[in-house]
């Protein structure tokens, strides 16, 4: 299986050294990339995640809520959606038959409109919790009006779960290989889940927003920046789960090195390494 990484539209953030870490400033806005895959697979092309897409590039005050606009800037560059950096790679939208998603987040499931042949992939307790539209922020960062993918949308419960490296595992996803499963981690969200992915002989594991920044993985003195540690607890779901399943990852990352690779969706460091190009080029 070749693995493509995608970075789909970067976020700019206000604080910025004070969230990625890196910028020069804290007066000016920093970067965080939205790492998807494009795997191609014996069952066709499989999106991991969509980033934000074309109708949110081109009419963003329909799609996105104000909040998250004036907080987060997305860079909204057509060339930087998954679909353009799909057809980039010499394929079609219709091309992609499978996207497993991490969570419905507007900044990853914003490009579902854009392959309407791909049957989406989701944990139902994400799907269900979503749906309610219960508090102000949820109606801010779960957005109803990405997901006319909604009638191919396939849901998996958590107690279809079998074993891989300690954790839960959803097995099998319908019309996938085994090769791709969801490993639920609730926390940021209620149906939060990452994706594992076997590269040959090792797994990659995109965990979503499980956390945020690559030295909250070091095991014996994780950290995270201030501006970072602020936003996950501001949209956490459930703070314990979450705190534990980032320990939990750590472990997996300590004990099992040389079998699994975990990286998350917004590290701009993690992506560039996996890559090998920097997040503000598309894929080639």
């Amino acid at each position: 299986m070749r693995i493509h990484h995608l970075n789909c539209i970067s976020t700019c953030p206000l604080g910025g050294r004070l969230m990625d870490g890196k910028t020069h400033s804290i007066l000016r806005r920093g970067h965080l990339c939205c790492h998807c895959l494009l795997l191609e697979s014996d069952d066709g092309l499989v999106l991991v995640d969509t980033g934000l897409g074309l109708r949110d590039v081109r009419n963003p005050q329909a799609r996105l809520s104000g909040f998250f606009l004036a907080l987060l800037s997305p860079d909204f560059r057509e060339d930087m959606t998954a679909v353009r950096q799909v057809e980039r790679l010499g394929f079609a939208a219709r091309d992609v038959r499978h996207i497993v998603l991490t969570h419905l987040d507007f900044d990853h499931a914003g490009g579902l409109d854009d392959f309407p042949d791909a049957q989406v992939h989701l944990m139902q307790a994400e799907q269900a919790y979503a749906m309610q539209q219960k508090t102000w922020l949820d109606r801010q960062r779960f957005r109803p009006q990405q997901w006319s993918s909604q009638v191919r949308w396939k849901l998996y419960s958590a107690d279809l779960a079998g074993a891989w490296f300690g954790f839960e595992s959803v097995r099998r996803l319908h019309g996938l290989t085994s090769d791709i499963l969801m490993v639920p981690l609730p926390g940021h969200t209620f149906g939060h889940a990452g994706v594992a992915v076997r590269d040959g002989t090792k797994w990659l594991l995109q965990a979503g927003d499980a956390y945020f920044y690559h030295q909250e993985m070091d095991f014996l003195q994780p950290r995270c920046t201030p501006g970072l540690r602020f936003y996950q607890t501001m949209m956490e779901k459930d703070r314990r789960a979450r705190l534990a399943n980032q320990q939990r990852l750590r472990q997996l990352r300590r004990d099992h090195a040389s079998q699994v690779e975990v990286f998350c969706s917004h590290d701009t460091q993690e992506f560039e390494r996996l890559s090998r190009h920097a997040a503000t080029r598309p894929a080639a």
